[in-house]
């Protein structure tokens, strides 16, 4: 077996190839300048659920990755990289990957970490995760002793590790104890750097610092969603202020020490406040909204493509994010290896005699389009009422649901006819590159709710060739005819990609912009 471990995608293209772990010898882990404290981080949603195994919501993300930890997970860059594995070794016939575990892993309640509760918490995942058709190519799990987690897959597939490595919905470990927990009551046990203390639905969550935890020493600071952690402060309370005016002011009073989001109407006067400093993630997440395949009038595919005709994508992005926008019809970020130009002829067409046109020959008798969104996060509630102008002008009886962010989103997960397009940032999805980008649309997933739980065949099997093409440039074709697909069937239509601006206080130190906050290694200076 050849070992694997950092820059894992272009070593596997080689076969059975070693690859380094970040340079572990020179590394010296992290050390606190500073300990202390309650940090106040504001949210600008809900949190629906801290059960990360059921659920890809931002917000879940934002608190729960703070206290669970998984086997791999993804480095600044988004390329796979281990957290408690210490190593991974793959077979000659890349069907066999053996992972074994980082020494002297403990969970909150005091329990060793061994391979019987990995094994369990990826037979948990496997039964109820939110993206469990990651593992449907899995033959069997195994743990041959404590420090040993071995998964063998049906056959060989070169994106395997990208794919377990994902981190939408990560697949993050529990006590085996917690296995037969039921979605959305498990106990919120893990191995990270801070520790549970509680969680009160609509106003916050906290947490408190795990001096058990063992820091992963290869590195000398946090990488990406692992690396070396430490819980400086003594406590973090993530309060959920969804009103964006009350979060920047009580950023500028000091009563939170950090937001998650800076609307961009705000930014030129916190970067005039000496007392706050702002940092920028120029790619975070794409705003999409994608129809109901189940529902009339959108399970018809010349209505949805009317709509997808009608749609002004800069006018919706300026409404959405205050003008700081990139236009992008494809479905990864810029610069991402399986970046296409494929059916940007069918992108921000602006075009109402086409959209009418299309609506006509679908029989079109004025139906309602439901289209549903939140007041929480403004950017989907402010394209949601500028697509709704947009189709009304083109001639569609387009009108608004306005729920609260989890009522939205538990909303959007069900194929009934009280909803036709849900708006949403689709975030690590993106970053992640890849079969990932695409899973939302896929088996079981599927997002836009077809009739009978199946996806479209022509998308599935590009998907699968993506995932299972021998080479870079047969997966990024594959790609090309997956996205073609997708906009053929309007299965989801990409709006534009948003930065984010976060800020602290500046007495809050190494406070780093990511995919979700990193309350790790950061502490309050006096």
């Amino acid at each position: 077996m050849a070992k694997l471990g950092f820059t894992l995608i272009p070593a596997l293209a080689c076969g059975a190839a070693a690859i380094g772990l970040a340079s572990p010898a020179l590394a010296q882990g992290f050390t606190c300048p500073r300990t202390g404290g309650d940090l106040v981080f504001a949210l600008e949603a809900k949190v629906p659920t801290l059960d990360q195994h059921t659920t890809g919501a931002t917000q879940s993300r934002n608190v729960a990755m703070n206290v669970f930890e998984s086997l791999m997970t993804r480095d600044e860059q988004m390329n796979p990289m281990l957290e408690l594995a210490q190593s991974v070794t793959e077979s000659p016939d890349r069907k066999t990957y053996t992972f074994t575990l980082r020494p002297g892993a403990t969970f909150h309640n005091g329990k060793k970490m061994t391979s019987a509760d990995v094994l369990a918490s990826y037979e948990r995942y496997k039964r109820i995760g939110n993206d469990r058709s990651i593992l449907d190519i899995v033959e069997r799990f195994e743990a041959p002793n404590d420090a040993t987690f071995v998964v063998v897959i049906k056959e060989a597939r070169p994106t395997f590790l990208e794919v377990f490595s994902a981190f939408t919905s990560p697949i993050v470990i529990i006590p085996k104890e917690n296995e037969g927990a039921l979605p959305l009551q498990l106990p919120i046990v893990g191995t990270g750097p801070f520790s549970f203390v509680e969680f009160v639905a609509d106003s916050h969550a906290k947490l408190k610092r795990f001096d058990g935890y063992a820091t992963d020493t290869r590195h000398a600071d946090v990488v990406g969603f692992g690396g070396a952690k430490k819980a400086c402060v003594d406590t973090v309370t993530f309060r959920m202020l969804t009103e964006s005016g009350a979060r920047v002011a009580a950023l500028e009073v000091g009563e939170v020490h950090a937001v998650e989001d800076v609307p961009t109407i705000a930014q030129k006067r916190l970067a005039a406040n000496p007392n706050v400093k702002l940092g920028r993630l120029e790619n975070y997440g794409q705003l999409v909204t994608y129809p109901n395949f189940s529902a009339p009038p959108t399970d018809n595919v010349k209505i949805r493509q009317a709509i997808q005709a009608a749609m002004d994508m800069e006018e919706i992005m300026e409404a959405a994010t205050d003008g700081a926008y990139k236009l992008n019809h494809a479905l990864q970020f810029p610069g991402g290896n399986y970046y296409s130009d494929v059916a940007k002829d069918l992108y921000n067409q602006k075009n109402r005699d086409k959209a009418k046109r299309l609506l006509a020959e679908g029989g079109y008798k004025n139906e309602k389009v439901v289209l549903l969104t939140n007041r929480e996060y403004m950017y989907m509630y402010n394209a949601a009422v500028v697509m709704q102008q947009q189709l009304q002008s083109a001639g569609i009886n387009a009108e608004l649901l306005v729920l609260d962010w989890p009522a939205a989103l538990q909303t959007s997960t069900k194929p009934t006819t009280d909803w036709n397009f849900f708006y949403t940032g689709w975030i690590t999805v993106y970053a992640s590159g890849g079969a990932q980008s695409l899973r939302n649309l896929g088996d079981p997933s599927n997002v836009h709710k077809p009739k009978d739980n199946k996806s479209d065949a022509q998308f599935m099997r590009a998907w699968n060739e993506v995932a299972t093409g021998a080479t870079l440039e047969e997966r990024k074709a594959a790609f090309a005819r997956a996205q073609q697909r997708v906009y053929d069937e309007v299965m989801v239509i990409p709006i534009g990609t948003m930065p984010k601006v976060q800020a602290v206080r500046t007495n809050v130190e190494n406070y780093k912009p990511y995919y979700i906050p990193r309350i790790s290694n950061v502490w309050i200076r006096g």
